[in-house]
């Protein structure tokens, strides 16, 4: 055989086994090629049949898996993998090879049809790369300011441990104040008793003595006229000779006034005394009262804030006693964390969408979700709730508010307390 014959037969040898080599590997992950490899025969992957190797991609479906056409649309559980080199590699239905649409970036699933597709996975690939770094770069800067936070956080936690030790050694002290201000007020109240009762025995005996003056003097004043002459005396002194009590000058001028109004037991200066120490210690009691109140429903408040969970290292606790808005078409949307959700129009009619309840995140995350539920009756029985989904942002703010059903809300909620830390970020092919 001459030279150049068995030239020509050798190009033509590998340009077989190149065409049935692509043929063949057409479709498939590196990850499968291992099940495709040139033999006389070929299992199908789900171990059903046994089928010749000429028999893989040839645009019949055998396997019932869909194994031997990886690289056609002849089986109707078929998949085919988009290498994509340049962009992220991903799996079709089988059903759209070579059905006139590219579906992927490398046009790869198009190879025997009338579609003119260009491969764009470089530009993806560039456009997600640049988006992947930005990610990674607001990560970067989130994981900075968490880490701010966090220190804040521990530092905002002290101080609110302290405060309530100093709530708590306040309350001590006014419950002793309480206890002696109850003491004085109940001795004040004990003297200004003793000093009515005094007063209202000395005029008890004062009456008896006037009223006895009285029945003398109208004894004596037989004419009725309201005034005595010697005669008159003299004439009844005989009915008044065992009279014990005098009348004298300034007795006649009494006329059994005490216990009236304006009488001198209500000017007596002791009662008086009295009286204002008895006012004057309720004032101070009630005053200490209120006090005491008020410390205790702080203390309260306190420990109920304490009480919530505000991530592992209290990164989440700078969100207590702060407010979040956003504006969405006629309505003003406003989260407090730990708190509550409210909505109000633009009439200015404000409705509660739920109240604080728990953290709802994965079990990796659980710091992830909040739930806030029991927010006014929904028209449609049940009340108003909201979901709120923590995003890694180098900011605090409120981000959207959607309705997706009656009645249940879902937030985006972003904030540097989020970030979390990424071991491997997923890998995007750059090969050329």
């Amino acid at each position: 055989m001459p030279p150049d014959m068995r030239f020509h037969i050798i190009i033509a040898v590998v340009f077989w086994w190149g065409f049935v080599d692509s043929r063949k590997i057409r479709g498939i992950s590196s990850s499968y090629k291992r099940f495709y490899r040139e033999r006389k025969s070929f299992l199908c992957i789900d171990g059903s049949k046994i089928i010749p190797f000429e028999q893989v991609n040839d645009d019949y479906c055998d396997c019932e898996d869909g194994s031997d056409e990886p690289g056609t649309s002849a089986c109707p559980r078929g998949r085919f993998y988009c290498t994509n080199l340049g962009f992220r590699p991903h799996y079709i239905p089988s059903s759209r090879v070579n059905d006139g649409i590219c579906d992927c970036c490398d046009a790869s699933d198009e190879y025997n049809s009338h579609a003119h597709c260009q491969n764009t996975c470089w530009n993806l690939g560039q456009r997600e790369r640049a988006y992947v770094e930005g990610q990674m770069r607001t990560l970067d800067e989130g994981l900075q300011l968490k880490q701010q936070l966090i220190e804040e956080g521990v530092l905002l936690w002290r101080e609110k441990q302290a405060q309530l030790r100093e709530l708590q050694q306040v309350a001590e002290d006014l419950q002793i104040k309480l206890e002696e201000h109850r003491r004085k007020k109940h001795e004040a109240d004990r003297l200004k008793e003793q000093t009515i009762k005094a007063l209202e025995a000395g005029g008890s005996s004062l009456r008896r003595q006037n009223r006895t003056v009285s029945s003398t003097f109208n004894l004596l004043d037989s004419n009725k006229d309201g005034s005595l002459t010697v005669d008159e005396v003299q004439a009844k002194v005989a009915l008044v000779h065992n009279e014990e009590q005098v009348l004298s000058e300034d007795e006649a001028v009494i006329r059994d006034t005490y216990g009236a109004p304006g009488s001198p037991v209500g000017e007596d200066p002791h009662l008086k005394a009295a009286d204002t120490a008895a006012e004057w210690e309720a004032t101070n009691l009630k005053k200490v009262e209120e006090a005491y109140e008020t410390v205790n429903m702080e203390i309260s408040d306190l420990r109920k804030k304490l009480a919530i969970d505000y991530g592992t290292d209290w990164e989440f606790l700078f969100l207590n006693s702060q407010c979040y808005k956003l504006k969405v078409y006629e309505y003003t949307y406003t989260l407090c964390p730990f708190n509550k959700v409210t909505q109000k129009s633009t009439a200015g009619t404000e409705v509660s969408l739920g109240r604080w309840g728990m953290w709802a995140g994965t079990p990796k995350n659980q710091y992830s979700q909040m739930e806030y539920e029991n927010g006014e009756p929904c028209w449609q029985g049940g009340s108003r709730s909201t979901t709120v989904t923590l995003t890694c942002g180098t900011e605090t703010a409120l981000r959207s508010v959607k309705e997706p059903s009656k009645c249940q809300y879902i937030m985006d909620f972003q904030t540097p307390v989020a970030c979390q830390p990424v071991l491997k970020q997923r890998g995007i092919h750059s090969e050329l």
